[in-house]
């Protein structure tokens, strides 16, 4: 064997979070990255490049392997020789075309020590710290601005604020709920998708202005697996139609948050085909099982869909946060023809893409640089080791309870997901075979137990003050928010000029309550 391929085995036997490792390759990023900011004045602040520049210099398909044996330091050269040089150099002293994104080494540390914790602080049980640091220095930062006390969770009148990526974002969450406080009625679109499909669906519909009751939650009953069936859907869609309502949008799931179910995309899309609907496939985590070949019917028939999304931060070792969405029609994703940072003549080279017509937000972070470098150094193949590797150890630990009397497995092992629970005491299921009330509080207690040993674990008005905003650090700029007691909501930007790196919005309400878009009833603990 020769010290290429020696090397390549060795890699490939690597783990994915190795503290040595770790070591070693964040000294090359950490040098690279100060060797960059050592000469960026070398730098022409902005390349004339054409459009598909960087595509012709890489390879068309990822890696199956690490192409070298220190595949980070090859990976770094070609940032060096063939990313930097088409990259506008914002953090330049010749840089002077937009409001600053200012940077500072705390700053660009913090970033990193946040995804090397690569925690996800949904909600204070899900990460404690993480929340009341979050409630903690948004306080101290409307204190440094002298923001009135209603917008702070320590003013006493209920305010408080929160960390967002941009203001669009701010501004989206305060519109919703100032609207929801005016309107009752919207429309008559309606949407469809199983009970088992992910809250954050009604979540993103509520947003987009669908009435709760248009909300069409289809339910799955078990002896279908949990999945979405097509007459179930055909019938919910039937019975809209004769009432006067508008069909609008499907979402099927290919692996559940529950069971890892997967929705019959073929066959749900035949079943709505002709109406106009749109349909997503939301494969938020079994999407990434499709790099193995033997996963990949589970997406049979998403030629016929208009979207779908999977999270590679889920599976494919892309650190939060990481959501790749691909649509069949990525112009319906666009906003009005605005001439906001267009370069017409690159545009007249070439096809231009410009992603922030594809979001919410008009910033937004070079999250392809980590999905790159993923893609680069560890290959399709370890990826498919990585996926394998966890279905293999799923696989083992279903047949460890299936061989346990004491326990069953209530829906068969899709993925790496198995779930499991006690066996009733006596035969006590329902008629149908649901399970008993004192059968889910057994099964309840036992959930507490095991959690337990592994602790031992109006009218709004908005001031959108994004860059103005941080003068008020300053006493002699803090006039500039006069008359601030009698807003509802404020936000600046830190990322614009207090030295946090992209991206950064701070958001303050007076009434946090106003902002919640959660389901009715949905809690999480």
């Amino acid at each position: 064997m020769d010290t290429v391929a020696r090397g390549n085995a060795a890699a490939a036997r690597r783990l994915p979070l190795d503290a040595g490792e770790f070591r070693r390759q964040g000294r090359q990023v950490a040098d690279f990255i100060a060797d960059y900011y050592a000469r960026i004045e070398d730098y022409p602040v902005r390349r004339a490049v054409a459009p598909g520049f960087l595509a012709e210099k890489l390879l068309e398909t990822a890696p199956s392997s690490p192409l070298e044996p220190n595949a980070l330091a090859a990976a770094l050269r070609d940032v060096r020789e063939l990313i930097l040089p088409g990259i506008t150099h914002w953090q330049s002293p010749r840089h002077f075309a937009h409001f600053s994104a200012t940077a500072s080494n705390v700053g660009a540390l913090g970033e990193a020590l946040a995804a090397g914790l690569n925690i996800n602080p949904y909600t204070w049980a899900a990460s404690p710290a993480a929340t009341e640091l979050e409630v903690v220095v948004t306080d101290w930062l409307g204190k440094a601005l002298h923001l009135p006390e209603k917008l702070l969770f320590g003013g006493g009148g209920g305010g408080g604020g929160t960390l967002l990526g941009t203001s669009c974002e701010a501004m989206l969450c305060v519109i919703v709920a100032a609207r929801d406080e005016k309107l009752a009625v919207i429309g008559d679109l309606v949407v469809y998708f199983s009970d088992q499909t992910h809250f954050s669906f009604k979540k993103a519909a509520r947003i987009a202005g669908i009435r709760r009751g248009n909300c069409r939650e289809i339910p799955t009953p078990r002896e279908d697996a949990f999945a979405l069936t097509a007459a179930a859907l055909i019938a919910a869609v039937n019975a809209d139609v004769a009432a006067g309502r508008v069909p609008l949008l499907l979402c099927a799931t290919v692996g559940t948050t529950a069971t890892a179910a997967v929705d019959p995309v073929r066959e749900l899309c035949a079943a709505v085909e002709g109406r106009g609907v749109w349909v997503h496939v939301d494969a938020a985590y079994a999407g990434a099982a499709c790099v193995c070949p033997e996963h990949r019917h589970v997406i049979a028939g998403a030629t016929s869909v208009d979207s779908l999304s999977t999270n590679p931060h889920k599976w494919l070792l892309a650190n939060m946060d990481c959501c790749a969405l691909c649509v069949s029609r990525p112009a319906t994703l666009g906003t009005d023809d605005d001439v906001i940072l267009k370069d017409a003549a690159a545009r007249a080279r070439g096809v231009v893409v410009d992603y922030k017509d594809w979001q919410v937000s008009l910033s937004r972070r070079f999250r392809a640089l980590k999905l790159w470098l993923v893609l680069r150094c560890h290959g399709v193949d370890g990826l498919r080791d990585v996926v394998r590797g966890h279905v293999r150890m799923a696989a083992s630990f279903e047949r460890m309870v299936r061989a346990d009397p004491r326990f069953e497995v209530p829906v068969p092992r899709r993925f790496a997901l198995v779930c499991f629970r006690l066996r009733d005491a006596e035969d006590s299921k329902g008629a149908h075979g649901e399970f008993t009330v004192s059968s889910n509080e057994a099964n309840r207690r036992l959930l507490e137990a095991l959690c337990a040993a592994v602790e031992g674990r109006g009218v709004w008005v908005h001031v959108d003050a994004a860059y103005a905003g941080a003068a008020c650090v300053c006493p002699e700029h803090r006039h500039v928010i006069a008359g601030a007691t009698s807003v509802d909501s404020l936000s600046i930007n830190p990322h614009k000029w207090l030295l946090a790196n992209m991206d950064c919005c701070a958001l303050w309400v007076s009434r946090p309550a106003a902002l919640d878009v959660s389901p009715p009833g949905f809690e999480i603990e």
